[in-house]
């Protein structure tokens, strides 16, 4: 007690030694601090694409990649691992170590659809999962193959009443938004087709072009090649609006399906519990890429309209989206094969 007292009263005494000492002290916080910024990131980043290379997902992911890349001092790689409608991407994220190195392009069958459509997950499609940040999103877009020789939607829903469950409509995975598309187009339309499930749109495009399927909803952004070089016949993107990367293609909607809407959106998700230094920093350097006028113009050329936003924004969209496709999983009847 009596060396405590020597201590405090030497302090009041001396004004200089204690300026001095707050002096070092704070200088040590300010080296701790920037210690701690430099912790992350020191080693590997993996961005985890739960489908094949080549659709918009992987399209975010590697355009993440390459720009970090610039930025950061560690390897970023983009890793697909696709399969079960985008589960076994998200699985095995939702399990990893919340510590930054492993991150998964979200979707919204992963977040939204997948939950309602399975009866058993592996994962929560909400609580399992740390969001980052809102990345992109996309029309949908209503593709078929000449040889079913309709031009129209109304030419196509005509042939489907009159031949019911012979038309086939792929998807690039049960409980994608791809799939859900057709689920709610059947059921607006009234129609009866079968639906195929692939892999990844990889996998099923092959198929629509040489005339193995019907038709198909595919992302507009990876659509846009096959329409543009007439492999296939656009009929109408799943907007309410039509999208400003292909205007000439009407939307289902003005050509009598009021008020079809299914929009394909992405997202920058982590696992669970990641701490908020690193969840902040990781949507500061989304922000910073998407916000680059060279990045923004070749989304947009590619049918991807960025909106890259806060942590929040993000939670708050992934709930109110998990609540509409819940009920249109429902009034469909979908499960998951």
């Amino acid at each position: 007690m009596k060396a405590s007292s020597k201590y405090d009263s030497g302090l009041r005494s001396n004004p200089t030694l204690k300026r001095l000492i707050l002096i070092v002290a704070l200088a040590f916080g300010m080296l701790a601090s920037a210690q701690a910024e430099r912790i992350w990131p020191r080693e590997t980043i993996r961005i985890i694409v739960s489908f094949p290379p080549g659709g918009a997902p992987d399209t975010l992911a590697r355009i993440l990649a390459e720009d970090w890349q610039k930025t950061l001092n560690v390897p970023i790689v983009v890793e697909n691992r696709p399969g079960h409608g985008g589960n076994i991407g998200a699985d095995l994220v939702a399990k990893s170590t919340p510590d930054g190195y492993t991150l998964l392009i979200g979707t919204v069958g992963i977040h939204a659809i997948n939950g309602a459509l399975y009866e058993k997950l592996s994962y929560d499609p909400i609580a399992d999962f740390t969001p980052i940040s809102f990345l992109a999103s996309t029309p949908n877009v209503l593709i078929v193959s000449k040889q079913l020789g309709v031009q129209s939607l109304k030419d196509l829903i005509a042939l489907a009443k009159a031949k019911p469950n012979e038309l086939t409509f792929g998807s690039s995975g049960t409980g994608t938004s791809i799939h859900m598309s057709g689920e709610l187009f059947k059921e607006m339309a009234s129609v009866q087709i079968r639906h195929i499930p692939y892999k990844g749109r990889a996998q099923s495009l092959p198929d629509l072009v040489s005339g193995r399927i019907s038709m198909l909803f595919d992302n507009l952004a990876s659509a846009l090649p096959l329409i543009k070089a007439n492999e296939v016949v656009a009929l109408g993107v799943t907007t309410l609006k039509r999208s400003p990367s292909a205007p000439e293609i009407p939307t289902l909607a003005e050509q009598g399906l009021k008020g079809f809407e299914a929009i394909s959106w992405f997202s920058l998700m982590a696992p669970a519990k990641l701490p908020r230094d690193i969840q902040m920093r990781l949507n500061q350097l989304t922000q910073q890429t998407l916000s680059k006028p060279e990045v923004r113009a070749r989304l947009m050329n590619g049918g991807l309209e960025p909106n890259p936003g806060s942590p929040e924004d993000l939670a708050r969209f992934i709930q109110l989206e998990s609540n509409k496709w819940r009920k249109i999983v429902q009034q469909s009847g979908a499960k998951a094969e």
